[in-house]
């Protein structure tokens, strides 16, 4: 048996539904996603850390391409020189660590903050800019 991960692109905007197809065909699959305070209260708070892409852990012996790439929400396994990209667990195991760390640090940036605070916005093209802290 040897499992590895591979990295599967999915249709435009599809990671998340992609992701549920996978889970429920008990597929493993990894969707690194960034937590995420939008200024437009109706946009996603989840987004994709590499959007069109997630990452799945299979034996190509036991789950072929094919049935990979028919998933609703795929368009195919990454390739190169058209056999299946492996991606290292090391790589993997890397991912996790910076979208935690990106996580947690995204987390405690809103912590001991309340509406009508004053904030220095640090990125962006509004950056350097004053503003208002609001929940919304």
């Amino acid at each position: 048996m040897s499992l590895y991960w591979y990295a599967l692109h999915s249709k435009p905007n599809k990671e998340s539904f992609l992701f549920s197809q996978l889970r429920h065909r008990d597929i493993e699959v990894y969707y690194p996603r960034l937590h995420v305070q939008p200024v437009n209260p109706r946009s996603r708070k989840v987004r994709p850390f590499f959007p069109g892409y997630l990452f799945v852990h299979v034996d190509l012996d036991q789950v072929p391409l094919s049935s990979l790439a028919w998933v609703p929400g795929a368009n195919d396994v990454v390739r190169f020189d058209s056999q299946p990209a492996v991606v290292p667990d090391e790589v993997i195991t890397g991912i996790e660590k910076n979208v935690a760390r990106l996580n947690q640090r995204n987390q405690e940036q809103k912590q001991g903050l309340k509406p009508g605070d004053p904030v220095i916005i640090t990125g962006g093209p509004f950056e350097g800019y004053q503003a208002i802290f609001d929940t919304a």
